[in-house]
Protein backbone atom coordinates (compact mmCIF):
# COMPACT_ATOMS: atom_id res chain seq x y z
CA UNK A 1 0.00 0.00 0.00
CA UNK A 2 2.83 2.41 -0.74
CA UNK A 3 0.54 3.99 -3.31
CA UNK A 4 -3.17 4.13 -4.02
CA UNK A 5 -4.26 1.25 -6.17
CA UNK A 6 -6.28 1.95 -9.27
CA UNK A 7 -9.75 1.09 -10.39
CA UNK A 8 -10.47 -1.01 -13.47
CA UNK A 9 -11.12 0.19 -17.00
CA UNK A 10 -13.92 -0.90 -19.34
CA UNK A 11 -14.48 -0.36 -23.05
CA UNK A 12 -17.18 -1.39 -25.51
CA UNK A 13 -17.94 -0.88 -29.19
CA UNK A 14 -21.14 -1.39 -31.18
CA UNK A 15 -20.46 -1.09 -34.92
CA UNK A 16 -23.06 -0.87 -37.72
CA UNK A 17 -21.22 -3.51 -39.77
CA UNK A 18 -18.91 -6.43 -39.08
CA UNK A 19 -15.34 -5.18 -38.76
CA UNK A 20 -12.12 -5.59 -36.76
CA UNK A 21 -13.62 -4.57 -33.42
CA UNK A 22 -10.95 -6.57 -31.55
CA UNK A 23 -8.22 -4.17 -32.69
CA UNK A 24 -10.35 -1.20 -31.72
CA UNK A 25 -10.81 -2.61 -28.23
CA UNK A 26 -7.08 -3.36 -28.05
CA UNK A 27 -6.13 0.26 -28.77
CA UNK A 28 -8.70 1.52 -26.27
CA UNK A 29 -7.37 -0.77 -23.53
CA UNK A 30 -3.91 0.68 -24.13
CA UNK A 31 -5.40 4.11 -23.38
CA UNK A 32 -6.97 2.71 -20.19
CA UNK A 33 -3.89 0.77 -19.07
CA UNK A 34 -3.30 3.18 -16.18
CA UNK A 35 -6.56 2.00 -14.58
CA UNK A 36 -5.50 -1.62 -14.22
CA UNK A 37 -2.32 -3.54 -14.86
CA UNK A 38 -2.95 -7.00 -13.45
CA UNK A 39 -4.95 -8.48 -16.31
CA UNK A 40 -6.67 -7.66 -19.56
CA UNK A 41 -9.28 -9.24 -21.80
CA UNK A 42 -11.49 -8.80 -24.86
CA UNK A 43 -14.68 -10.56 -25.96
CA UNK A 44 -15.80 -10.23 -29.60
CA UNK A 45 -19.38 -10.88 -30.70
CA UNK A 46 -20.11 -11.96 -34.27
CA UNK A 47 -23.76 -12.84 -34.81
CA UNK A 48 -24.13 -14.22 -31.28
CA UNK A 49 -20.87 -16.21 -31.32
CA UNK A 50 -18.53 -14.98 -28.56
CA UNK A 51 -14.76 -15.32 -28.84
CA UNK A 52 -12.67 -14.50 -25.80
CA UNK A 53 -9.06 -13.92 -24.86
CA UNK A 54 -7.96 -12.78 -21.41
CA UNK A 55 -4.94 -13.29 -19.19
CA UNK A 56 -2.80 -11.71 -16.51
CA UNK A 57 -0.37 -8.96 -17.43
CA UNK A 58 -0.32 -5.70 -19.32
CA UNK A 59 -2.32 -5.27 -22.52
CA UNK A 60 0.81 -5.65 -24.63
CA UNK A 61 1.69 -8.89 -22.82
CA UNK A 62 -1.79 -10.40 -22.99
CA UNK A 63 -2.45 -9.74 -26.67
CA UNK A 64 -0.34 -10.74 -29.64
CA UNK A 65 -1.08 -10.31 -33.30
CA UNK A 66 -1.97 -13.98 -33.45
CA UNK A 67 -4.51 -14.08 -30.63
CA UNK A 68 -6.05 -10.78 -31.76
CA UNK A 69 -6.66 -12.37 -35.17
CA UNK A 70 -8.08 -15.38 -33.36
CA UNK A 71 -10.84 -13.19 -31.94
CA UNK A 72 -12.05 -12.69 -35.49
CA UNK A 73 -14.32 -10.02 -36.90
CA UNK A 74 -17.54 -8.82 -35.32
CA UNK A 75 -19.87 -5.92 -34.80
CA UNK A 76 -19.48 -5.77 -31.02
CA UNK A 77 -16.71 -6.15 -28.47
CA UNK A 78 -16.07 -5.34 -24.84
CA UNK A 79 -12.70 -5.10 -23.12
CA UNK A 80 -11.36 -4.80 -19.60
CA UNK A 81 -8.16 -3.93 -17.73
CA UNK A 82 -8.13 -4.91 -14.08
CA UNK A 83 -6.65 -4.04 -10.77
CA UNK A 84 -8.10 -6.28 -8.07
CA UNK A 85 -10.07 -4.37 -5.44
CA UNK A 86 -11.99 -7.52 -4.52
CA UNK A 87 -10.49 -10.95 -5.05
CA UNK A 88 -7.02 -12.02 -6.05
CA UNK A 89 -5.23 -10.93 -9.20
CA UNK A 90 -5.04 -14.38 -10.77
CA UNK A 91 -6.10 -15.40 -14.27
CA UNK A 92 -9.43 -16.75 -13.02
CA UNK A 93 -10.44 -13.21 -12.09
CA UNK A 94 -9.51 -11.65 -15.43
CA UNK A 95 -12.42 -10.06 -17.28
CA UNK A 96 -14.67 -9.79 -19.24
CA UNK A 97 -16.73 -12.60 -17.72
CA UNK A 98 -18.65 -14.74 -20.21
CA UNK A 99 -21.83 -16.59 -19.17
CA UNK A 100 -23.82 -19.10 -21.22
CA UNK A 101 -27.36 -19.24 -19.84
CA UNK A 102 -30.80 -20.56 -20.72
CA UNK A 103 -31.55 -17.66 -23.08
CA UNK A 104 -28.16 -17.22 -24.74
CA UNK A 105 -24.75 -15.67 -24.12
CA UNK A 106 -23.72 -12.69 -22.05
CA UNK A 107 -20.39 -10.98 -21.37
CA UNK A 108 -19.72 -8.52 -18.55
CA UNK A 109 -16.92 -6.02 -17.83
CA UNK A 110 -17.12 -4.20 -14.49
CA UNK A 111 -15.41 -1.28 -12.75
CA UNK A 112 -16.13 -0.57 -9.10
CA UNK A 113 -16.89 -2.37 -5.87
CA UNK A 114 -20.19 -3.57 -4.39
CA UNK A 115 -20.82 -3.04 -0.70
CA UNK A 116 -23.34 -5.90 -0.52
CA UNK A 117 -21.39 -8.39 -2.66
CA UNK A 118 -20.72 -10.73 0.27
CA UNK A 119 -24.39 -10.98 1.18
CA UNK A 120 -25.44 -11.44 -2.44
CA UNK A 121 -22.88 -14.16 -3.01
CA UNK A 122 -23.87 -15.95 0.18
CA UNK A 123 -27.48 -15.93 -0.97
CA UNK A 124 -26.57 -17.19 -4.45
CA UNK A 125 -24.40 -19.98 -3.09
CA UNK A 126 -27.13 -21.11 -0.74
CA UNK A 127 -29.38 -21.36 -3.80
CA UNK A 128 -26.84 -23.61 -5.51
CA UNK A 129 -24.80 -21.17 -7.60
CA UNK A 130 -21.22 -22.25 -8.25
CA UNK A 131 -18.61 -19.50 -8.49
CA UNK A 132 -15.41 -19.77 -10.48
CA UNK A 133 -13.83 -16.46 -9.39
CA UNK A 134 -13.32 -14.49 -6.19
CA UNK A 135 -14.43 -11.12 -7.56
CA UNK A 136 -17.68 -9.27 -7.01
CA UNK A 137 -18.01 -8.91 -10.79
CA UNK A 138 -19.13 -12.53 -11.01
CA UNK A 139 -21.80 -11.75 -8.44
CA UNK A 140 -23.16 -9.09 -10.80
CA UNK A 141 -23.06 -11.55 -13.70
CA UNK A 142 -25.03 -14.13 -11.71
CA UNK A 143 -27.62 -11.60 -10.55
CA UNK A 144 -28.22 -10.45 -14.14
CA UNK A 145 -28.37 -14.06 -15.38
CA UNK A 146 -30.86 -14.98 -12.69
CA UNK A 147 -33.02 -12.00 -13.66
CA UNK A 148 -32.67 -12.85 -17.36
CA UNK A 149 -34.33 -16.24 -16.95
CA UNK A 150 -37.56 -14.46 -15.96
CA UNK A 151 -37.21 -11.13 -17.79
CA UNK A 152 -38.54 -10.31 -21.25
CA UNK A 153 -35.19 -8.85 -22.39
CA UNK A 154 -31.58 -8.45 -21.34
CA UNK A 155 -32.11 -4.77 -20.53
CA UNK A 156 -35.04 -5.66 -18.26
CA UNK A 157 -32.77 -8.16 -16.52
CA UNK A 158 -30.10 -5.50 -16.00
CA UNK A 159 -32.65 -3.09 -14.53
CA UNK A 160 -33.84 -5.85 -12.18
CA UNK A 161 -30.27 -6.48 -11.11
CA UNK A 162 -29.74 -2.78 -10.39
CA UNK A 163 -32.47 -3.02 -7.75
CA UNK A 164 -30.31 -5.52 -5.87
CA UNK A 165 -26.81 -4.08 -6.34
CA UNK A 166 -25.45 -1.58 -3.82
CA UNK A 167 -22.24 0.35 -4.12
CA UNK A 168 -20.07 1.37 -7.05
CA UNK A 169 -20.48 -0.15 -10.48
CA UNK A 170 -19.91 1.08 -13.98
CA UNK A 171 -20.26 -1.94 -16.23
CA UNK A 172 -20.87 -3.12 -19.76
CA UNK A 173 -23.05 -6.08 -20.71
CA UNK A 174 -22.92 -7.60 -24.19
CA UNK A 175 -25.67 -9.89 -25.43
CA UNK A 176 -25.89 -11.46 -28.91
CA UNK A 177 -27.64 -8.32 -30.23
CA UNK A 178 -27.12 -5.50 -27.73
CA UNK A 179 -24.44 -3.58 -25.90
CA UNK A 180 -25.57 -2.19 -22.55
CA UNK A 181 -23.76 0.43 -20.48
CA UNK A 182 -24.73 1.04 -16.84
CA UNK A 183 -23.62 3.52 -14.21
CA UNK A 184 -24.67 3.07 -10.57
CA UNK A 185 -27.31 5.42 -9.11
CA UNK A 186 -24.75 7.37 -7.08
CA UNK A 187 -22.32 7.72 -9.98
CA UNK A 188 -19.15 6.76 -8.11
CA UNK A 189 -17.06 6.23 -11.24
CA UNK A 190 -17.19 7.74 -14.72
CA UNK A 191 -18.59 6.13 -17.84
CA UNK A 192 -18.92 8.00 -21.13
CA UNK A 193 -19.84 7.27 -24.71
CA UNK A 194 -19.02 8.65 -28.13
CA UNK A 195 -19.46 8.00 -31.83
CA UNK A 196 -17.08 7.53 -34.76
CA UNK A 197 -17.48 8.78 -38.29
CA UNK A 198 -18.31 5.25 -39.46
CA UNK A 199 -21.34 5.23 -37.12
CA UNK A 200 -19.83 2.96 -34.48
CA UNK A 201 -20.72 3.77 -30.87
CA UNK A 202 -18.06 3.36 -28.21
CA UNK A 203 -18.30 3.38 -24.40
CA UNK A 204 -15.39 3.75 -21.99
CA UNK A 205 -14.39 4.53 -18.44
CA UNK A 206 -12.58 7.64 -19.68
CA UNK A 207 -12.73 9.92 -22.69
CA UNK A 208 -9.03 9.32 -23.48
CA UNK A 209 -10.03 5.85 -24.72
CA UNK A 210 -12.54 7.42 -27.11
CA UNK A 211 -9.83 9.71 -28.44
CA UNK A 212 -7.54 6.75 -29.05
CA UNK A 213 -10.03 5.07 -31.41
CA UNK A 214 -11.11 8.19 -33.28
CA UNK A 215 -14.45 8.69 -31.54
CA UNK A 216 -16.02 11.99 -30.57
CA UNK A 217 -17.25 12.27 -27.00
CA UNK A 218 -21.04 12.66 -26.79
CA UNK A 219 -21.56 12.76 -23.04
CA UNK A 220 -21.13 11.05 -19.68
CA UNK A 221 -23.79 8.60 -18.57
CA UNK A 222 -25.88 10.00 -15.74
CA UNK A 223 -25.72 8.28 -12.34
CA UNK A 224 -28.26 5.45 -12.48
CA UNK A 225 -28.60 5.58 -16.27
CA UNK A 226 -28.69 2.52 -18.51
CA UNK A 227 -27.83 3.05 -22.17
CA UNK A 228 -28.72 0.29 -24.64
CA UNK A 229 -27.03 0.22 -28.07
CA UNK A 230 -28.71 -1.67 -30.90
CA UNK A 231 -28.73 -1.42 -34.68
CA UNK A 232 -31.34 1.34 -34.25
CA UNK A 233 -29.02 3.47 -32.09
CA UNK A 234 -28.78 4.18 -28.34
CA UNK A 235 -31.81 4.16 -26.04
CA UNK A 236 -31.59 5.59 -22.53
CA UNK A 237 -33.37 4.37 -19.41
CA UNK A 238 -33.28 6.75 -16.44
CA UNK A 239 -35.57 4.85 -14.08
CA UNK A 240 -32.76 4.56 -11.51
CA UNK A 241 -31.55 8.17 -11.71
CA UNK A 242 -32.28 11.05 -9.35
CA UNK A 243 -30.45 9.85 -6.23
CA UNK A 244 -27.73 12.49 -6.33
CA UNK A 245 -24.13 12.17 -7.43
CA UNK A 246 -21.10 10.99 -5.49
CA UNK A 247 -18.29 10.86 -8.05
CA UNK A 248 -15.05 9.63 -6.50
CA UNK A 249 -12.98 12.80 -6.29
CA UNK A 250 -9.84 10.70 -6.61
CA UNK A 251 -10.74 10.18 -10.26
CA UNK A 252 -9.65 13.79 -10.72
CA UNK A 253 -6.74 13.70 -8.27
CA UNK A 254 -5.07 10.47 -9.32
CA UNK A 255 -6.93 7.73 -11.14
CA UNK A 256 -7.88 9.27 -14.49
CA UNK A 257 -5.45 10.25 -17.21
CA UNK A 258 -4.80 14.01 -17.31
CA UNK A 259 -6.02 14.26 -20.91
CA UNK A 260 -9.42 12.83 -19.98
CA UNK A 261 -12.56 14.90 -19.50
CA UNK A 262 -14.97 13.76 -16.79
CA UNK A 263 -18.46 15.24 -16.76
CA UNK A 264 -17.28 18.15 -18.87
CA UNK A 265 -14.30 18.99 -16.64
CA UNK A 266 -10.64 18.58 -17.56
CA UNK A 267 -8.67 16.27 -15.26
CA UNK A 268 -5.51 18.26 -16.04
CA UNK A 269 -7.14 21.53 -14.99
CA UNK A 270 -8.55 19.98 -11.79
CA UNK A 271 -5.07 18.88 -10.76
CA UNK A 272 -3.62 22.28 -11.56
CA UNK A 273 -6.32 23.80 -9.36
CA UNK A 274 -5.27 21.50 -6.51
CA UNK A 275 -1.76 22.92 -6.88
CA UNK A 276 -3.08 26.47 -6.80
CA UNK A 277 -4.98 25.72 -3.59
CA UNK A 278 -1.77 24.34 -2.06
CA UNK A 279 0.08 27.52 -3.05
CA UNK A 280 -2.56 29.64 -1.31
CA UNK A 281 -2.05 27.79 1.96
CA UNK A 282 1.63 26.87 1.92
CA UNK A 283 3.75 29.92 1.10
CA UNK A 284 7.13 28.24 1.14
CA UNK A 285 10.41 29.99 0.35
CA UNK A 286 11.97 27.68 -2.22
CA UNK A 287 13.91 27.63 -5.48
CA UNK A 288 12.04 25.05 -7.56
CA UNK A 289 8.74 23.15 -7.70
CA UNK A 290 8.84 19.58 -8.97
CA UNK A 291 6.15 16.95 -9.32
CA UNK A 292 6.32 13.21 -8.89
CA UNK A 293 5.48 11.59 -12.24
CA UNK A 294 2.87 11.23 -13.45
CA UNK A 295 -0.13 12.41 -11.45
CA UNK A 296 1.85 14.90 -9.36
CA UNK A 297 3.08 16.89 -12.34
CA UNK A 298 -0.09 18.86 -13.05
CA UNK A 299 -0.53 19.91 -9.42
CA UNK A 300 3.13 20.93 -9.25
CA UNK A 301 2.64 23.10 -12.32
CA UNK A 302 -0.41 24.69 -10.70
CA UNK A 303 1.57 25.45 -7.54
CA UNK A 304 4.39 27.01 -9.55
CA UNK A 305 1.97 29.08 -11.59
CA UNK A 306 0.26 30.47 -8.49
CA UNK A 307 3.37 30.96 -6.36
CA UNK A 308 5.76 32.32 -8.96
CA UNK A 309 8.39 29.76 -7.99
CA UNK A 310 9.91 28.17 -11.11
CA UNK A 311 8.55 24.81 -12.19
CA UNK A 312 11.25 22.28 -13.03
CA UNK A 313 11.71 18.70 -14.13
CA UNK A 314 13.10 16.91 -11.12
CA UNK A 315 12.69 13.29 -12.17
CA UNK A 316 13.26 11.27 -15.28
CA UNK A 317 10.82 8.39 -15.53
CA UNK A 318 11.56 5.07 -17.15
CA UNK A 319 8.45 4.74 -19.31
CA UNK A 320 8.85 0.97 -19.56
CA UNK A 321 8.20 0.39 -15.87
CA UNK A 322 4.66 0.15 -14.55
CA UNK A 323 3.37 1.82 -11.42
CA UNK A 324 5.15 0.75 -8.25
CA UNK A 325 2.24 -1.07 -6.61
CA UNK A 326 2.30 -3.82 -9.25
CA UNK A 327 5.31 -5.53 -7.70
CA UNK A 328 4.31 -8.00 -4.96
CA UNK A 329 5.82 -7.20 -1.59
CA UNK A 330 7.15 -3.95 -0.17
CA UNK A 331 10.82 -4.69 -0.95
CA UNK A 332 10.01 -5.29 -4.60
CA UNK A 333 7.95 -2.09 -4.74
CA UNK A 334 10.87 -0.11 -3.34
CA UNK A 335 13.20 -1.61 -5.95
CA UNK A 336 10.73 -0.51 -8.61
CA UNK A 337 10.94 3.08 -7.36
CA UNK A 338 14.69 3.14 -8.00
CA UNK A 339 14.30 1.63 -11.46
CA UNK A 340 11.31 3.77 -12.35
CA UNK A 341 12.52 7.22 -11.28
CA UNK A 342 15.88 8.92 -11.39
CA UNK A 343 16.62 12.42 -10.13
CA UNK A 344 17.83 15.05 -12.56
CA UNK A 345 20.75 16.17 -10.40
CA UNK A 346 21.51 19.31 -12.39
CA UNK A 347 18.03 20.64 -11.64
CA UNK A 348 18.05 19.75 -7.93
CA UNK A 349 21.57 20.18 -6.56
CA UNK A 350 21.92 23.05 -4.11
CA UNK A 351 18.24 24.00 -4.26
CA UNK A 352 15.31 24.21 -1.88
CA UNK A 353 12.70 21.91 -3.41
CA UNK A 354 8.91 21.86 -3.15
CA UNK A 355 7.91 18.29 -4.01
CA UNK A 356 4.29 17.74 -5.06
CA UNK A 357 2.69 14.30 -5.24
CA UNK A 358 -0.90 13.15 -5.61
CA UNK A 359 -1.14 11.65 -2.12
CA UNK A 360 0.65 10.34 0.94
CA UNK A 361 -0.71 6.92 1.83
CA UNK A 362 1.70 4.77 3.79
CA UNK A 363 4.64 7.10 3.31
CA UNK A 364 7.13 4.46 2.18
CA UNK A 365 7.42 5.65 -1.41
CA UNK A 366 7.48 9.30 -0.29
CA UNK A 367 10.38 8.56 2.06
CA UNK A 368 12.40 6.98 -0.72
CA UNK A 369 11.71 9.83 -3.16
CA UNK A 370 12.66 12.46 -0.57
CA UNK A 371 15.89 10.58 0.10
CA UNK A 372 16.65 10.51 -3.62
CA UNK A 373 16.33 14.29 -3.73
CA UNK A 374 18.59 14.65 -0.68
CA UNK A 375 21.19 12.40 -2.25
CA UNK A 376 21.04 14.55 -5.39
CA UNK A 377 21.99 17.62 -3.36
CA UNK A 378 18.65 19.21 -2.41
CA UNK A 379 19.19 21.49 0.59
CA UNK A 380 15.52 21.42 1.62
CA UNK A 381 12.59 19.21 0.62
CA UNK A 382 9.01 20.29 1.35
CA UNK A 383 6.47 17.57 0.56
CA UNK A 384 2.97 18.60 -0.50
CA UNK A 385 0.05 16.30 -1.25
CA UNK A 386 -2.60 17.37 -3.74
CA UNK A 387 -5.07 15.20 -1.81
CA UNK A 388 -6.15 15.55 1.83
CA UNK A 389 -4.93 13.05 4.38
CA UNK A 390 -6.32 9.53 3.95
CA UNK A 391 -8.06 8.61 7.19
CA UNK A 392 -10.68 6.02 6.20
CA UNK A 393 -11.08 2.86 4.10
CA UNK A 394 -12.68 3.08 0.67
CA UNK A 395 -15.45 0.61 -0.15
CA UNK A 396 -16.16 1.73 -3.70
CA UNK A 397 -13.22 0.57 -5.77
CA UNK A 398 -10.02 2.19 -4.53
CA UNK A 399 -7.92 -0.41 -2.78
CA UNK A 400 -7.83 0.94 0.79
CA UNK A 401 -9.71 -1.62 2.86
CA UNK A 402 -8.22 -0.78 6.27
CA UNK A 403 -6.90 2.09 8.38
CA UNK A 404 -3.93 -0.01 9.46
CA UNK A 405 -1.51 1.17 6.76
CA UNK A 406 -2.65 4.79 6.51
CA UNK A 407 0.16 6.89 7.94
CA UNK A 408 -2.10 9.87 8.72
CA UNK A 409 -4.21 7.68 11.01
CA UNK A 410 -1.28 7.07 13.34
CA UNK A 411 0.96 10.14 13.11
CA UNK A 412 0.73 13.92 13.25
CA UNK A 413 1.87 16.01 10.29
CA UNK A 414 5.23 16.90 11.96
CA UNK A 415 5.75 13.21 12.73
CA UNK A 416 5.03 12.30 9.11
CA UNK A 417 7.57 14.88 7.93
CA UNK A 418 10.17 13.33 10.22
CA UNK A 419 9.33 9.78 9.08
CA UNK A 420 9.69 10.55 5.38
CA UNK A 421 12.69 12.86 5.90
CA UNK A 422 11.06 16.07 4.65
CA UNK A 423 11.52 19.54 6.10
CA UNK A 424 7.76 19.99 6.07
CA UNK A 425 4.60 18.22 4.90
CA UNK A 426 1.33 19.73 3.77
CA UNK A 427 -2.01 18.39 2.56
CA UNK A 428 -4.76 19.88 0.44
CA UNK A 429 -7.53 21.18 2.69
CA UNK A 430 -10.62 19.00 2.66
CA UNK A 431 -12.91 21.97 2.09
CA UNK A 432 -11.07 22.73 -1.17
CA UNK A 433 -11.54 19.27 -2.70
CA UNK A 434 -15.10 19.81 -3.83
CA UNK A 435 -14.11 22.97 -5.73
CA UNK A 436 -11.39 21.43 -7.89
CA UNK A 437 -13.59 21.61 -10.98
CA UNK A 438 -15.04 25.04 -10.31
CA UNK A 439 -18.42 23.71 -9.23
CA UNK A 440 -20.62 24.46 -6.25
CA UNK A 441 -18.87 22.06 -3.89
CA UNK A 442 -21.33 19.19 -4.25
CA UNK A 443 -21.42 15.90 -6.09
CA UNK A 444 -18.22 14.21 -4.87
CA UNK A 445 -17.54 11.23 -2.65
CA UNK A 446 -14.82 12.19 -0.14
CA UNK A 447 -15.40 9.37 2.35
CA UNK A 448 -11.76 8.27 2.35
CA UNK A 449 -10.93 11.72 3.74
CA UNK A 450 -13.91 12.57 5.97
CA UNK A 451 -15.61 9.21 6.68
CA UNK A 452 -18.98 10.34 5.31
CA UNK A 453 -20.03 7.29 3.33
CA UNK A 454 -22.88 7.62 0.80
CA UNK A 455 -23.96 4.03 1.56
CA UNK A 456 -23.85 1.68 4.51
CA UNK A 457 -20.31 0.24 4.75
CA UNK A 458 -20.04 -3.49 4.01
CA UNK A 459 -20.14 -5.99 6.83
CA UNK A 460 -16.88 -7.51 5.57
CA UNK A 461 -14.57 -5.06 3.77
CA UNK A 462 -11.49 -7.25 3.42
CA UNK A 463 -10.26 -7.30 -0.15
CA UNK A 464 -9.92 -11.10 -0.11
CA UNK A 465 -13.23 -11.83 1.62
CA UNK A 466 -14.20 -14.30 -1.11
CA UNK A 467 -11.02 -16.37 -0.70
CA UNK A 468 -12.54 -18.42 2.11
CA UNK A 469 -12.28 -21.76 0.34
CA UNK A 470 -8.52 -21.36 0.10
CA UNK A 471 -8.30 -21.62 3.90
CA UNK A 472 -8.56 -24.71 6.13
CA UNK A 473 -12.10 -25.51 7.24
CA UNK A 474 -11.11 -24.80 10.86
CA UNK A 475 -10.33 -21.19 9.84
CA UNK A 476 -13.32 -20.73 7.55
CA UNK A 477 -15.79 -18.22 9.08
CA UNK A 478 -18.60 -19.37 6.78
CA UNK A 479 -18.36 -22.92 8.08
CA UNK A 480 -17.75 -21.84 11.68
CA UNK A 481 -20.90 -19.74 11.58
CA UNK A 482 -22.97 -22.70 10.44
CA UNK A 483 -21.34 -25.20 12.78
CA UNK A 484 -20.03 -27.41 9.99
Amino acid sequence: MSEIHEECGVFGIFAPVVQDVASTAYYALFALQHRGQESAGIVVNNDGVFRTHRDTGLVNDVFTEENLKGLGMGNMAIGHVRYSTTGSGGRENAQPIVVNHLKGNMALAHNGNLVNAFELRDELENDGSIFHTTSDSEVIAYIITKERVRARSIEAAVLGAMDKLKGAYSFLVMSPSKLIAVRDPLGFHPLCYGVREDGAYVVASESCALDSVGATLVRELEPGEMLVFTKDGPVSDRSHTGRGKHLCVFEYLYIARPDSVIEGKSVHEARKQAGRFLAEKYKIDADIVVGVPDSGLDAAYGYAEASGIPYGIGFIKNKYIGRTFIAPGQAAREDRVRIKLNVLRSAIEGKRVILVDDSIVRGTTCERIVRMLRNAGATEVHMLSSAPAFLNPCYYGTDIDSRDNLIACHHTVPEIAKIIGADSVGYLDLDKVAYLTGGDGTGFCTACFDGKYPTEPPADANKNRFERFERPISENPKFKKKGV
